[in-house]
């Protein structure tokens, strides 16, 4: 036998609760997920600002790693030229555009 979820009631104005049971008929959803939905979006909205906090701390108090993270991250994503400094033991491995050949996808890492 499935339990129900514990319910409670909470207290809102009457334009919120006619704006929330409007996109609840619009999506064709219950009332109860569109508000669980609104929350999620605003936890994900926070985190990722913390997230964007955190980066600014680092780029104003450690400016070394954050040039590292720079390089790291041109390097993902395919952009690493031959001023980024790369790891010893991935010399050699990393194809740079100005060494690409027209055919060259950039991908050959298995050399």
């Amino acid at each position: 036998m499935a339990m129900k979820p514990k319910a409670t009631s909470i207290r809102v104005s009457v334009k919120t609760r006619d704006k929330i049971a409007a996109l609840a008929k619009k999506a064709g959803e219950p009332m109860t997920a569109i508000i669980d939905q609104a929350i999620r979006e605003m936890e994900k909205k926070q985190r990722w600002q913390h997230v964007a906090e955190q980066m600014e701390q680092t780029r104003r108090e450690d400016p070394q790693a954050w040039a590292d993270y720079l390089a790291e991250s041109g390097m993902v994503q395919g952009k690493p030229s031959r001023s980024t400094r790369i790891a010893p033991e991935w010399e050699g491995l990393i194809t740079f555009p100005e060494e690409r050949n027209e055919g060259d996808p950039g991908r050959d890492l298995a050399r």
